[in-house]
C-alpha cells in the first residue's frame, strides 16, 4: 500500500477506536437509566455511533492492499 493510503488507514483506525469508546460510554449510560430521557437519547446516539463506526471500518477495508498473487 502506498504510504499516504497507509497513513489514512491508520488515522481511520484511530477514529474507529474512538467511536467504539464513545459507543460503549453511551451503552453504559443506557444501562444506568434505560427508561428516562437521558437513557433514550443515549441509545439513539449509540446507534448513530455504531453506524458511523461501521462506515469507517468499511473504508479501512477498502484501503487494504489488494492481493494480486494469483
Amino acid at each position: 500500500m502506498n504510504d499516504r493510503l497507509e497513513l489514512i488507514a491508520e488515522r481511520l483506525t484511530a477514529i474507529e477506536e474512538e467511536l467504539r469508546d464513545l459507543a460503549y460510554d453511551r451503552l453504559r449510560e443506557v444501562a444506568r437509566s434505560p427508561d428516562d430521557d437521558a437513557g433514550i437519547a443515549a441509545a439513539a446516539e449509540e446507534k448513530r455511533l455504531l453506524q458511523a463506526r461501521r462506515a469507517i471500518a468499511k473504508a479501512i477495508r477498502a484501503l487494504a492492499p489488494v492481493n494480486t498473487d494469483d
